[in-house]
């Protein structure tokens, strides 16, 4: 039987746009998971993440964002990766820049989901935000 990566996936974005928890995001992630973010206006240099980072900076977000929009765009896949075309909305709990609570902010992700055991073991994200004005 074969797994359906490019449905978990999207049911991983879903869940990300949706989570009350960090919790949530947990049962897509292979134990030895490797998130790389590459630098963007939010983040400077490129970051790596491990599982405890990620609930971490889960949590973080959640505590930025009054909530968040993702709309799939494209999406493909590859042998074990799949890769999301998405805009993002980020609605904000705190002002950020010269963006008051309550606006918006919004990127362009490219997001490549490496996969194995029918988790998510690496992730790589291209992030590319529109300015914050």
């Amino acid at each position: 039987m074969q797994t359906d990566i490019k449905a978990i996936a999207i049911d991983f974005i879903k869940t990300l746009q949706h989570r009350k928890s960090a919790g949530e995001l947990l049962e897509f992630y292979h134990p030895d998971i490797e998130q790389t973010e590459f630098p963007n206006a939010v983040t400077k240099n490129a970051t790596v993440r491990n599982l405890n980072d990620l609930k971490n900076a889960s949590e973080k977000g959640k505590k930025i964002l009054q909530k968040e929009e993702y709309n799939v765009i494209n999406s493909f896949v590859f042998e074990n990766t799949v890769v999301i075309e998405a805009v993002w909305i980020g609605t904000l709990a705190i002002p950020l820049g010269n963006i008051p609570v309550g606006g918006e902010m919004k990127a362009y992700f490219a997001q490549f989901f490496e996969f194995k055991d029918g988790k998510i073991l690496k992730q790589r994200n291209y992030d590319c935000f529109e300015p914050f004005s």
